[in-house]
Formats: C-alpha cells, sequence, structure tokens
C-alpha cells in the first residue's frame, strides 16, 4: 500500500491555510516543519488536563507524569535507544550541545584532542570551540570534498590519533543535504578511543533513527524538525550518562532520567513529541500494521523518503535546467540515497536572498543565506556571496508545489 498524501496533509492543519486567497507552499521544512493534528492535540490535553510539576500527589501532577513518561517512551522507539532512561529533553539541540559540552569538557584535559567536521550547523561546532579554548584543547578539522560534496573515504583516518577524545559529526547536512556514514565514523572514533556525538537534527525526519546501530555515544535531533514542537532531545548511553558531572541545581535528581535536565522542562512540547512519534507510527500501522512501534516507525519511514526522493529528483533535475542554477549538493540521480531532500542552490545572476524574497512575495516560503551552516558554506565560497537559496520537501509536499516553485524560479531569474 502506497502512502496516500492527501490523506496525510489532510491531517495538517497549516497546510489548508491562505493569505488573502493565496495557497501556501511551505518548503521551509529544514528550518522547520508543519505540525499534525495529533501534536496540537496532545499539547493542548497536557496544557488544560497535567498542566503541573512532577511528583504530587494529585490528579494533574500525575497526568504529566504520564505525558511526560508517554514521550520518553515514545522518543525510545523512535531512536531505538535500550532505555527510556536515556532519553534527555531540553530547550532545543543547541542548549542541549552547550549543556553537555560543559560536563564533557570537565572530563578531558589540555593537549587532548576534539574532531570537528566542517559540513555542519554551527550548534555542532562552536559549542566545542568553546569547550576548546575553556580547556586548552586542540581542534582537528575534517574538510569534506567540495566537488562531490561527501567526506571522501579516508578523511577521518587523516585527523584521527591516540590523542582524539571527541569526534562531532552531523547525521545529514543542512546546506547541501548530503547524508553521511555515521556508522563508520563512530566505529573508527571508537576504536581510537574517543567518544562520537551525532547531530542528527536534519537527518531525523528522513530517515529514522537508530542509536544501536550508529555506535556512537551521544545522539541528538529537534522535535520541530520531524513535526512536533521546539523541543530538543538528546540521548547518551548510560554508562557514559553516569561518567560525566551534571551541572544541576542541589536538589534536582542526580539519577537518569533526570540527571540532565535543568529545571522545569516544557511538558507540554513532550507531549506534542510524543505526538510526533505516534503520528508516524500511525502512517505505519495503517500502511503495514506491524507488530510494535518501532516496525511500524520503520514502515512509515521507508515509504515517506521513496516519495520524497522523488520530489528531490524532480527539483534537482528541474533546477539543472535553469540557466545560471548551480546545485550545491549531490546532483545525481543515482546517488539520492546519499542525501536528504534538502536542495541548496546559488545562481550566477541573482542573489540568494533576491530569489527567496521574491519568492516568498508568492507566498514560497524557502530560506537563504548561510542557515548557519557557516562552515560549509565557508569551503564552498558562499558566505560573501550571501549562501544558498535552500528548498526542502518533505512527505506532506507534493510535486505539483515543486511544479510551481520552479516556475517561479525560473521567472524570477528570467
Amino acid at each position: 500500500m502506497a502512502l496516500d498524501i492527501g490523506a496525510l496533509r489532510a491531517q495538517f492543519p497549516s497546510l489548508a491555510t491562505t493569505d488573502n486567497g493565496a495557497r501556501r507552499i511551505y518548503l521551509d521544512n529544514p528550518a522547520g516543519t508543519q505540525v499534525p493534528d495529533l501534536v496540537v492535540q496532545r499539547m493542548s490535553e497536557c496544557l488544560l488536563q497535567g498542566n503541573a510539576n512532577l511528583g504530587g500527589y494529585f490528579r494533574t501532577a500525575e497526568l504529566a507524569e504520564r505525558y511526560v513518561s508517554d514521550a520518553r517512551s515514545a522518543m525510545a522507539d523512535f531512536l531505538n535507544a535500550p532505555s527510556a532512561d536515556e532519553i534527555t529533553f531540553g530547550q532545543n539541540m543547541t542548549s542541549l550541545t552547550l549543556h553537555l559540552s560543559r560536563s564533557i569538557g570537565r572530563y578531558l584535559k589540555a593537549g587532548d584532542e576534539i574532531i570537528l567536521s566542517r559540513m555542519e550547523h554551527d550548534a555542532n561546532v562552536a559549542p566545542w570551540l568553546l569547550m576548546a579554548r575553556d580547556h586548552n584543547l586542540e581542534v582537528r578539522w575534517l574538510p569534506f570534498n567540495t566537488e562531490t560534496f561527501e567526506f571522501d573515504d579516508d578523511a577521518l583516518d587523516s585527523v584521527l590519533s591516540e590523542r582524539t577524545r571527541l569526534l562531532c559529526i552531523g547525521g545529514a547536512s543542512n546546506l547541501t543535504g548530503t547524508i553521511n556514514d555515521i556508522a563508520s565514523m563512530c566505529k573508527k572514533a571508537r576504536s581510537a578511543g574517543a567518544w562520537s556525538f551525532v547531530d542528527a537534527v536534519q537527518l531525523a525526519p528522513h530517515v529514522l533513527p537508530d542509536v544501536e546501530a550508529c555506535g556512537c555515544d551521544f545522539f541528538t535531533c529537534s522535535a520541530y524538525k520531524f513535526f512536533g514542537p521546539h523541543q530538543g532531545i538528546l540521548w547518551a548511553r548510560s554508562d557514559v550518562y553516569l561518567e560525566l558531572e551534571p551541572y544541576k541545581v542541589r536538589p534536582a535528581p542526580a539519577e537518569l532520567p533526570w540527571r540532565f535536565e535543568t529545571g522545569t522542562q516544557s511538558h507540554e512540547g513532550m507531549a506534542g513529541t510524543g505526538g510526533a512519534v505516534h503520528y508516524f507510527a500511525g502512517v505505519g500501522a495503517a500502511l503495514s500494521g506491524g507488530s510494535s512501534r518501532r516496525l511500524n516507525l520503520q514502515t512509515a519511514f521507508t515509504e515517506m523518503f521513496d516519495y520524497e526522493k522523488g520530489l528531490m529528483h524532480q527539483l534537482i533535475s528541474g533546477l539543472q535546467d535553469i540557466a545560471g542554477v548551480r546545485i550545491q549538493g549531490i546532483s545525481d540521480p543515482a546517488a539520492l540515497e546519499r542525501r536528504v531532500p534538502t536542495v541548496s542552490f546559488v545562481h550566477d545572476n541573482h542573489s540568494p536572498g533576491s530569489i527567496a524574497r521574491a519568492l516568498g512575495e508568492q507566498n514560497i516560503f524557502v530560506w537563504s543565506g548561510h542557515n548557519y551552516g557557516y562552515e560549509p558554506a565557508r569551503m564552498l565560497g558562499l558566505l560573501d556571496g550571501g549562501g544558498v537559496v535552500r528548498i526542502g520537501a518533505v512527505h506532506y509536499n507534493t510535486a505539483a508545489e515543486i511544479d510551481e516553485t520552479l516556475t517561479a524560479i525560473e521567472a524570477i531569474v528570467r
């Protein structure tokens, strides 16, 4: 059974929104997706029925505990984590990473090396640069091939050493769309005696995460990138969590899962995050009726990514037909498995900002600039020219929307 895109779109109220009679085309998804009814419903229920702190001997506190517990369990299935107690929630991935880096920094000593990637969103760069500054660590950079938009096979081998203590790598680039072989990289880091930290914010909306198969020590993602609310999620192996000293107020629990959660969490955000996972699982159950939530999630993601690859091929092929356009990412139709449908491009005669603004005037939503991918934009020589135009499709987009966007871009640059 194939995805019923019309039925799925009907679950997202914002897709039916118009502005002065003009429909909206949401292709700004790499920066944040729209949410289905189920997410709104669960957040509303949490606020209206379970709006209390945890630990009380009364009904609202009990309901709040239920929403929080469900969210941890759902995210454990989403990430294929061994235990729901390994799931930490926070405001966003950036805040969680900055918080965690403080604890990791205390574990390291002057002269230790960390490896950072030139392909990253700055949320997986700046926190570690600050940590390196504060603890006199050495930073080694992992460059990518600017012609293939991928890491060369031996790229990590050339920077790993016996002094490496941490590898920070992205699951997928928010600028080029490249999917990285994180399992292979994490295995190499572990063999060298180093921890590995994976930023999966751009990967998680398209490829179902699997922390067990990845073999990493830390794994982060953001619910608002996979159809949930503004919420960050951090996973780490229990033994690593317990090895690090948490920065927390004195009365806060030292046990998992609360060890690295500072202050009162957004219970409604956690409830909505659980709702996003339930949405995916419902899609998978309708397609195959799997025997577990994880199996239903796998079915949903497989079908969604297959559909997205069709949109990706349509978008890339159409952009290549527009004179003056240069795509900043993998464009070979046979290699679409190695990228997510986040497609960035530049034009020889028009700035990214001017194209994005003109599309916005037609209610076609895209982003321009470096999109916090400061390092890849710099490596590709794009910073001075205003970065890129970034178009990101997800499973609720349609071929008709891609066609309309391509027609608009061609008219703008002509």
